[in-house]
């Protein structure tokens, strides 16, 4: 068919696997005949048009925690903002004995003053995980399993002293249908923001959980 002609099916890499293995090859091959376009809109309009909440958008809080709801009662933009918590020297200890993470950043004063930070810094997972005891509700319920940890950065450092909070939001609905071997259920993907008293954010991920649904 010559170059220029794309090929759906076909895995091609040319002569030394030119194109990364996908040279007119593959499903990318058809996107560079296709029309492109930007939407421009405010992230509530946005999330209106992609069925995917985009931040910054509206909003829905409830009484109801997000994770008590079954698959087909959350809607994207369900969301929960949580309690504080303040990060202690004994938090930083205690979690470096945890998981054997004794890296110099959280443990030698002396040699943190030297740092871009000045000063010691909680372990960006002792975040993570402070989050995550932020905003899970313990008790059994429709929430089956955490499913994964997607487009994960620690934006800026957690010191001793210093007051985290989590905005927790649907973020998208993915339906797995019925499976014979497992209870109906589906992914939900949330928008995890974690901030400091001052606003800034410290952390930022999706978070996805298997979610039950109505028996």
């Amino acid at each position: 068919t010559g170059h220029g002609s794309p090929l759906p099916m076909l895995k091609h890499g040319g002569p030394g696997r030119a194109g990364g293995g996908e040279e007119l090859g593959g499903i990318r091959a058809v996107k560079h005949y296709l029309q492109r376009c930007a939407v421009q809109a405010s992230p509530t309009m946005l999330t209106a048009i992609t069925g995917e909440y985009v931040r910054g958008g509206k909003v829905t809080e409830d009484a109801i925690h997000p994770f008590r709801k079954h698959f087909e009662e959350i809607q994207v933009g369900d969301s929960l903002l949580t309690h504080r918590r303040t990060v202690s020297e004994a938090d930083i200890v205690n979690f470096g004995g945890i998981s054997g993470d004794y890296f110099y950043m959280h443990f030698d004063e002396v040699a943190a003053k030297d740092t871009q930070f000045g000063q010691r810094i909680a372990h960006g997972y002792f975040v993570l995980s402070a989050a995550a005891g932020l905003f899970v509700s313990p008790a059994p319920g429709p929430v089956l399993a955490n499913y994964g940890l997607d487009t994960l950065r620690f934006v800026n450092p957690v010191a001793i002293g210093d007051t985290i909070q989590a905005r927790l939001t649907c973020k998208r609905r993915i339906d797995r249908g019925n499976r014979p071997d497992q209870p109906p259920q589906g992914v939900v993907a949330w928008d995890v923001q974690v901030t400091n008293q001052r606003g800034e954010l410290v952390a930022s991920y999706d978070i996805l959980t298997l979610v039950a649904k109505k028996a």
